[in-house]
Order: structure tokens, then sequence, then C-alpha cells
């Protein structure tokens, strides 16, 4: 990576940097409620092995969306977005063939395509233009596919219609506006801090829909506290215990953990 980060980050260095964030991601241990390299955390179908599986599976098509994005640059976003999506289906398939149908990394695919796809796009890469890229590309995806639907027949959509949490769209859509404000708070040096920073402030849907709302409540207030009271690796052992115990997993932070890795990389 030292060889993409001594000049300025160009378009084509995206896909890499979307690869070495889920590596990075994956290596980060111990990660309270996740899979990391001492145990599967609150998962009883996913391990280390699995998900580096998922990895090498989907890496390849981080390029493809990049190229994507540059072959239809002049699209109006309503079209990008059509056009994106077919792809990221592929994508999605390449991982569950590796992985014997388990979702590794369906909300990556979703956050990294759309980042790589934006990289394609932009004249002048900068982490708060490829934001502000793939905030234009998902306007008004929020209102499209949770506020007009009439049934819940999805998790995202019940949970946007009983508690108007709007998931992996919403965070797109606004630009990956957790992950900026969990950035500007951020040292750049530790990935755990990071890590404690998304899960203290993101509405983890992944979290509601192990543990409802209640379960979302009590990964943030434990985030908060080891924030704000300091910690270690034993305090982080323990956090992963106790996630574990309630089943608790936050899946949506460790997607929004590659997307902030890739971000402070291209700063």
């Amino acid at each position: 990576m030292t060889g993409l980060l001594a000049t300025k980050p160009r378009p084509q260095s995206v896909p890499a940097l979307a690869e070495e964030a889920l590596w990075r991601e994956l290596a980060l241990t111990p990660k309270p409620g996740l899979v990391d390299t001492l145990n599967s955390g609150a998962h009883r179908d996913m391990d280390h092995a699995l998900f580096a599986r998922s990895i090498a599976a989907i890496a390849p098509w981080f390029s493809r969306f990049t190229e994507l994005g540059h072959q239809h640059a002049d699209k109006s976003a309503g079209e990008q977005l059509r056009i994106i999506r077919p792809m990221g289906i592929a994508c999605e398939q390449a991982m569950y063939a590796a992985t014997g149908g388990v979702n590794a990394h369906k909300g990556g695919i979703f956050a990294l395509g759309l980042l790589c796809f934006a990289a394609g796009c932009v004249k002048n890469l900068s982490a708060d233009g490829l934001c502000c890229e793939v905030s234009n590309i998902c306007s008004g995806l929020v209102a499209r596919e949770l506020g007009a639907r009439s049934g819940a027949a999805t998790a995202g959509e019940r949970q946007f219609q009983q508690y108007g949490l709007t998931g992996a769209r919403g965070e797109a859509e606004s630009g990956f506006a957790t992950v900026r404000k969990a950035l500007s708070g951020w040292n750049g040096h530790s990935l755990h801090d990071l890590l404690l920073r998304l899960m203290a402030i993101n509405q983890d849907s992944n979290l509601v829909s192990r543990g409802g709302m209640e379960g979302l409540r009590y990964v943030q207030g434990y985030a908060r506290e080891l924030l704000a009271n300091g910690w270690d690796r034993e305090a982080l052992r323990k956090m992963d215990n106790a996630l574990i115990e309630r089943n608790l997993s936050p899946g949506g932070s460790a997607d929004l953990l590659s997307v902030g890795w890739v971000l402070s990389a291209i700063k």
C-alpha cells in the first residue's frame, strides 16, 4: 500500500484501497461481536476462513465498478444507479458462490462498490468528492425503496416503518455522514478506536435485527463508555464476550469501518 499512498491517489487506486480495507477489517482483533482471528463473534455460520474466501471473490470486482463509473460518468444520477445495480448483484453472487450462500460482505459490496464507481466518475479524486458523488447517485433512494413500500417484506423496510431507520441506503444517500462524523474525531492511528466511534453513533441495522432497539442502545452505550473512560485489549475482549452472550453483531459498523479506512487513506 505504500506505493499507492506515496503520491496523490488516483481513481485507479480506490479499488486497491477497498480490498485493503476489507483485509484490515478482517485482521482487526479483538472485534466485539464480529468475526476476527480469535473467534466468530456472534456468528454461527461464519469464520475467518470464510471471510477470506469472500474477500478474494469480490475484490476483482472493485476495479470493474471503477471502470463502469468512468464509462458512464456523463449519465444522470438515476441512470448511474440503474447501471451499477446489475454489477452489484453479480458481485454478490460471486460472494455467495465462495461462501456457500453465506452473506459475509453484502453491506461492504454496496458501500465500497459505490465508492469505486464514484471514483470512476469524478475528475479530481478526494474523500469529500467521493462522498458527494455517492450521495448524488443515491439521491432519493430511501424515499423510493423504503418510504414508498406499503408492505414490510425485508428487515430494512420493517425497521424503516417501525423506527425510521434508513440503514445502508440512508448512509449512502447521506454521503456516508456517520463515517465522516466518526472520522472527524479519529486520530488516524487505531482502527479499534475508529470502530468504537462508529459503534457509538451508527444506527446499525444488524444490531436492531438481532436485538431490537434495546440491543442497538446497549452496544452504542458500551462503545461510548469505553471511549470516555479508556480501553485496552482486555476491555475489548470483555465487550466481545458480552456481545456474543447477547447474540449481537455490529456488522453495519464493520462495513463502515472499511469505508472509513478508504476515505482516510485518500485524505
